[in-house]
């Protein structure tokens, strides 16, 4: 490749991992900075610490053919390249205000360990003006007399599709006042085909903070019809997709549901609220949206109280536990926030996720963790489908109700085809969906 360019990438997470594969499939030589040895040498023997679909591959591939290698040692890993991509964590504290320890040590680190001149790339999720106290540090910890320009590059990967999403943006966004290094920062992306959207640093910093929280605007705005729905026996689905079908609107995050989670939406709402009061916006939409979202596990609990009445010594199973399908993350997953409510009203929680169990274990360790949904239903009072894992639209449904002692289901993401649950035995409520009969034993579903 004529214009391969040698890169850092600093961070072996999430999205550093994915960054660090995917540059390397286009055909640039990566180092991966990982100071944690034991992650470097897991990396090093092929060991993916996370569960993306695509990623092994590809990072197996690289490596194998030389433009992939990962080190704990910033002097080596710097050696050479004309890029650093700072990909680190940036959890956010109760207030909303992110964590930004690791991007100012890498950017520390940086500027000791440099062997030349070189772009600062900063990939991970920042509030505005962080591309500025980057730049600041840089020059502060600066003894060599090289040259460093920052461009803020903010991600936009979904886990379960991040390589895809990766290798086929819908867009390239790089944040930066120096011309040239935003130039050069494009050029990088070339191979992609996608738009590449130049701006200053700040606007690229805040672009990432608002794409995620009108998605989860888009979400609990569904939430709210859904109420709606349930009132007046409107599916909700249905108003969904004529919805989806404007042009104006798109059909993404319109899906009603049990809320949003995982470890971005909920930072960047928290982080973009936490910018607004230092600025004394009352943010009065996005305070809104939160607070749908945290009520939104009490419309489930609301459901089982009117079906079961009291729910102390109740048996529930809960099908799925990361906070979305085919990824192992249950980091703010709304899973725990129901099997949490559900503990404090007394009642015993079963529960199945195809990979997530043994990271809800650390979290809720009352919780009996079961071999499949079938241990799950067994004996249980109300069944409770949490994720929507592929595997749960293949289940023995009548098997499933046959193993109640009531075969009751809430669908909290409104996965299932209400009449064909009904079919084959359940009681069954989904999230602002109608009241169904069935034609054999007149179960009636009340939303």
């Amino acid at each position: 490749m004529s214009n391969m360019k040698n890169i850092a990438v600093i961070g072996g997470g999430y999205v550093g991992l994915v960054t660090a594969a995917c540059l390397a499939e286009a055909g640039h030589k990566i180092n991966l900075i990982e100071i944690d040895r034991e992650r470097v040498r897991a990396l090093g023997a092929g060991i993916m610490p996370i569960d993306e679909p695509g990623l092994p591959e590809l990072w197996q591939r690289n490596c194998a053919e030389g433009r992939l290698q990962v080190t704990s040692h910033y002097i080596e890993g710097l050696l050479g390249v004309q890029f650093a991509f700072i990909a680190v964590g940036t959890p956010s504290a109760a207030s909303g205000k992110p964590n930004l320890k690791w991007v100012r040590m890498a950017a520390k680190n940086i500027a000791e360990a440099a062997s030349g001149s070189l772009i600062v790339v900063i990939k991970s999720t920042v509030p505005v003006g962080t591309s500025e106290e980057v730049a600041r540090i840089l020059a502060e910890r600066n003894q060599n007399g090289y040259h460093f320009s920052t461009v803020s590059n903010p991600e936009f990967l979904r886990e379960g599709t991040a390589v895809f999403d990766f290798m086929n943006p819908t867009r390239v966004v790089v944040g930066s006042s120096n011309a040239e290094a935003n130039e050069a920062v494009s050029k990088l992306f070339e191979r992609f085909d996608s738009p590449i959207v130049m701006c200053d640093s700040r606007t690229a910093e805040l672009s990432k903070y608002a794409s995620n929280a009108f998605l989860a605007t888009r979400i609990s705005f569904m939430n709210e019809i859904a109420l709606l729905c349930d009132e007046y026996g409107i599916d909700v689905v249905k108003v969904s997709e004529i919805m989806g079908l404007d042009p104006r609107f798109g059909k993404g995050y319109l899906n009603a549901g049990l809320g949003w989670g995982g470890s971005c939406l909920p930072k960047d709402v928290r982080g973009l609220i936490h910018m607004a009061k230092n600025h004394k916006i009352p943010a009065r939409l996005l305070n809104a949206v939160q607070k749908i979202n945290q009520q939104q596990p009490l419309v489930v609990i609301r459901k089982l109280n009117r079906f079961l009445g009291e729910l102390q010594g109740k048996t529930i199973g809960i099908l799925g536990l990361s906070f979305k399908p085919d990824s192992y993350d249950v980091r703010e997953a709304r899973s725990l926030a129901v099997i949490s409510l559900l503990e404090k009203q007394g009642c015993y929680v079963k529960a199945y996720d195809p990979v997530a169990m043994k990271a809800t274990a650390k979290i809720l360790p009352e919780v009996t963790y079961c071999s499949d949904a079938y241990e799950v239903a067994k004996d249980s009072e109300a069944i409770l489908l949490v994720t929507e894992w592929d595997e749960f639209k293949k289940l023995d449904m009548k098997e499933l109700a046959s193993l109640m002692k009531i075969p009751f289901l809430v669908d909290t993401r409104n996965f299932y085809d209400p009449l064909e649950l009904v079919k084959a035995g359940f009681v069954y409520e989904g999230i602002g969906r109608p009241r169904v009969k069935s034609p054999t034993t007149e179960a009636i579903l009340v939303d």
